[in-house]
């Protein structure tokens, strides 16, 4: 299974908990920051995302929503 996540840069404040939460490893802080002054989440590597929702889930600020796929 496939997944596909959109980080809404807007509300994130950069606290890191999906960070931590990815199994995959694939979301970093990005280097621009946002209208708030905040660091958002940016996912690296895409293709490799398994679509488990731990970022979504552990998202204080509800900035992250993934999509399955199959195949």
């Amino acid at each position: 299974m496939r997944g596909r996540v959109e980080i809404s840069p807007e509300l994130c404040k950069g606290c890191e908990f999906c960070i931590v939460a990815c199994p995959q490893g694939i979301i970093v802080l990005s280097e621009r920051f946002n209208s708030m002054g905040y660091f958002p989440a940016v996912v690296t590597d895409m293709d490799r995302c398994t679509g488990c929702t731990l970022c979504a889930q552990m998202c204080p600020e509800l900035a992250i929503e993934v999509w399955r796929q199959e195949g």
